[in-house]
């Protein structure tokens, strides 16, 4: 693929908890901003993945185990186990073949990996870097009466054993994480002189592209079920060209009827350097929002229906 993708990626989280802490809370900075991290924006990009049968090997995957025959556990599977069980075959000392199994997993074509594994001591960076951006919101605790009674507490005689268990739930009123992300291909220039890779294609970057576009609205949990994709920006240009972090020149603001987000400054940018500037694609929703500042240049779509709008 002989160009550079930059852009942004919307997500909305309207009573749900995108990105929570050990806490139960949304993930905060040491001064109380709220943010999302990368791994709350892959993991859903990887489940969907792994959903479609494609080989995904950086998520967490189940097995019995156990020393004792009589002892089976659930356990996680280590990073070798998943290894042997997506690819068939346990891990050798022959890092050639290593690399050749890493790169036909689609999570590591995209973001690379850090594996050490039978003395191979491989380190891959991704194509696909960035996604960390804070978000503005408030925080809600909200208690849940569980169908069970706490069995711990069957010897007491009072009227707490027999009441059922509560559990809580942690949501934000309303958040709206605006990740960053490029993507270089030279990343792989050398793995791709080695031959232990075709390099990154116009194939893995449309891949890339279609999961993160519906990935967040498609991975519906209980915490999650409420987080959507909002919003997408990418920005193809020539391959030696740089950008700064585009989320800095992208705004959110609530508005009375619908939500605002503003390109202006980010049409700006890139209006200087359209010359370099091979496409610019831009998704929304717009039964919720609305776009400011125009583009020049950019096709615009719905990212519900995908359709040109």
């Amino acid at each position: 693929m002989n160009k550079r993708v930059y852009g942004v990626l919307g997500i909305s989280s309207i009573m749900a908890n995108w990105n929570a802490d050990f806490s139960g809370y949304p993930k905060t900075t040491s001064d109380g901003l709220v943010f999302g991290s990368d791994k709350a924006l892959k993991y859903p990009m990887k489940k969907m993945w792994d959903n479609e049968g494609k080989k995904v090997l950086y998520i967490k995957s189940m097995k019995f185990g156990g020393k004792d025959a009589s002892l089976v556990s659930l356990v996680p599977r280590s990073l070798g186990e998943r290894y042997e069980y997506i690819f068939g075959e346990k891990v050798e000392k022959n890092p050639q073949k290593t690399l050749k199994n890493l790169f036909s997993a689609v999570d590591v074509k995209n973001f690379g990996a850090t594996f050490a594994e039978a003395k191979n001591n491989i380190s891959i960076t991704g194509a696909v870097q960035g996604f960390n951006k804070s978000a503005d919101t408030c925080s809600e605790e909200q208690n849940i009466l569980s169908p069970f009674r706490d069995s711990s507490k069957d010897d007491k005689k009072d009227e707490e054993a027999k009441n059922s268990t509560l559990g809580t739930k942690i949501t934000s009123n309303e958040a709206h994480y605006f990740y960053p992300f490029v993507i270089n291909p030279l990343a792989y220039k050398e793995f791709k002189e080695l031959g232990v890779t075709d390099g990154y294609t116009e194939e893995d970057y449309q891949n890339f592209k279609r999961t993160a576009l519906v990935s967040a609205t498609a991975f519906a949990t209980n915490a999650k079920e409420g987080c959507e994709n909002e919003f997408a920006l990418f920005v193809e240009t020539e391959s030696d060209l740089y950008l700064p972090n585009l989320t800095e020149y992208v705004s959110f603001d609530k508005g009375e009827e619908k939500n605002i987000i503003n390109l202006e400054q980010c049409a700006e940018l890139l209006q200087v350097l359209k010359t370099r500037i091979k496409n610019v694609e831009i998704y929304y929703n717009p039964y919720t929002t609305k776009l400011e500042g125009e583009i020049e240049g950019a096709k615009i779509f719905n990212i519900i229906t995908q359709e040109e709008v």
